[in-house]
């Protein structure tokens, strides 16, 4: 979401705070309703999209032409109260947004919905992606005088817009030159005064879908997932097609493709891990799209257990599916604290040294005396699962074998995922069997890129999996490679 390459200072946080998985992209939420609570349907819809991000939330309501927006660092419960969504957020229109900061620092005032001043009224931004060209975006709308208050390329997407509606242009006219200017990932849902915009790139890297409320016909939800329309009752209609802007207004919904050249490239990590697993893609929910590659995990790389059990919550779906194509019984052997969040007091050395602890606690009668495989859904860094495997080893399991539902991450994404520069990801690094060696496991295998590809019953072509080949559907600039990759591939 920012366009500043990022400089994190894990000092202040506990280490298990940093998974061996890429943290999450960001959610986005839009509802046009003539009536209704618009606000506390958006808390709710954000309520869902939680797991997308957990930094900061807001929503952003039109009442006419007036705008009204509360945001603030924390949860979307910690962030929202009755008070707040009866009395102030009100209108018929609103925009939300949960917030994981990509790249850049962690502040009140990046926290979207970004609100820009046009001269047709305010509009309101929220952006899931993250652009590639914010260099060449940022330097052309200082020659136009804009004023920047954030350092976010969500708010260089909404200024590129006014300034297109201020040199004349309607809202649709001005978004799509807007959008023409843009490169990289987004998904956006835009607030006017008059209508409402859903919008994703001509890749669509990252998920919108539509969904409509009973009732009035002209009463339509925008959402980053299915389960975002699940809480609030409506009804999945379509996602948004990459390259396509969707305008509700009172007239009803009507759809422009504004993009020539689009290409599906949805982010496969979007399959694999982090969209909620009751969401649905391709007419199923992504949890049997989580079953199913560990099936094939089973397939590819089948070893002699007593027990099968996943890392708590993202691999059970895999472990499942590989318990059941192997035969070999499924137990849980973790238990997760779910109500563990950041914390910025210091543990004592002694919490320290047993840092995964708590998140996840170990079964001691389940696992003594076991040979155990462990599913999960990604590795990046190792950190912790090199704890997870010393814990199991404590409680008494006599072998540990870890199973990935996923490739071994080689490249960083530019496209709205914080990765960690190539040189801090284990697999860019250390073969297989180093790994293994490094976190402690007895065998360690990887689903391949064909098995998961071929798992989503899509066209394989349409999903982007450059974290695992560096083959980046669209292309970034040397300038920004350099922040990420390691320098002789780049070179090379």
């Amino acid at each position: 979401m920012l366009a500043n390459p990022k400089v994190t200072d894990d000092s202040h946080h506990l280490d298990v705070s940093r998974s061996d998985k890429p943290e999450e992209a960001c959610g986005v939420f839009g509802i046009y309703c003539p009536e209704g609570e618009v606000a506390k349907l958006a808390y709710f819809g954000l309520y869902a999209l939680q797991h997308r991000g957990q930094e900061s939330a807001g929503i952003a309501t039109f009442d006419g032409d007036r705008v009204h927006s509360h945001k603030d660092m924390g949860l979307v419960s910690q962030v929202f109260k009755e008070s707040v969504l009866h009395d102030e957020l009100i209108g018929h229109i609103a925009v939300g947004h949960n917030r994981y900061s990509t790249t850049g620092s962690s502040h009140k005032v990046n926290a979207q919905p970004a609100i820009v001043d046009t001269r047709l009224g305010k509009l309101a931004l929220a952006h899931n992606g993250n652009l590639v060209n914010t260099v060449e975006l940022r330097e052309h709308l200082v020659d136009r005088g804009c004023d920047f208050l954030t350092t976010t390329d969500s708010e260089m997407i909404a200024l590129a817009i006014a300034d297109e509606v201020d040199s004349g242009k309607d809202w649709l006219e001005a978004a799509i030159s807007a959008f023409q200017m843009c490169s990289g990932a987004y998904s956006l849902v835009i607030g006017t005064p008059i209508g409402l915009m859903g919008v994703r790139d001509p890749n669509g890297v990252r998920p919108l879908v539509i969904g409509q409320l009973e009732g009035n016909p002209v009463r339509y939800v925008l959402a980053s997932e299915t389960c975002g329309l699940d809480i609030i009752g409506a009804e999945y209609v379509r996602e948004v097609e990459p390259g396509e802007l969707v305008w509700i207004t009172e007239s009803g919904l009507v759809s422009f493709h504004w993009s020539p050249k689009s290409e599906k490239k949805l982010c496969i990590f979007e399959m694999i891990y982090f969209s909620r697993p009751d969401s649905v893609t391709n007419d199923e929910t992504l949890y049997t799209y989580r079953m199913r590659i560990g099936k094939q995990l089973a397939k590819e790389s089948f070893v002699d257990a007593d027990l099968v059990m996943g890392v708590p919550d993202s691999g059970i779906p895999a472990a499942i599916g590989f318990s059941q194509a192997s035969g070999i019984p499924y137990a849980e052997g973790l238990i997760k604290n779910r109500y563990v969040g950041r914390t910025f007091i210091q543990p004592t050395q002694t919490m320290r040294e047993s840092g995964i602890r708590m998140k996840l606690n170990p079964l001691k009668d389940v696992l003594k005396g076991k040979r155990v495989i462990i599913v999960d859904d990604s590795i990046v860094r190792g950190t912790t699962s090199r704890k997870i495997v010393k814990a199991l080893r404590d409680a008494g399991a006599t072998e540990v074998h870890m199973r990935i539902s996923s490739p071994p991450v080689t490249h960083p994404c530019f496209y709205g995922i914080d990765t960690d520069n190539q040189n801090q990801l284990i697999a860019a690094t250390k073969s297989v069997q180093a790994i293994a060696e490094q976190i402690g496991v007895d065998s360690l295998a990887y689903l391949s890129q064909q098995g998961m590809l071929e798992a989503t019953g899509e066209d394989i072509n349409h999903f982007c999996s450059a974290c695992f080949n560096g083959d980046y559907p669209i292309p970034i600039p040397e300038s920004v490679k350099r922040s990420k990759l390691i320098l002789e591939e780049v070179t090379a």
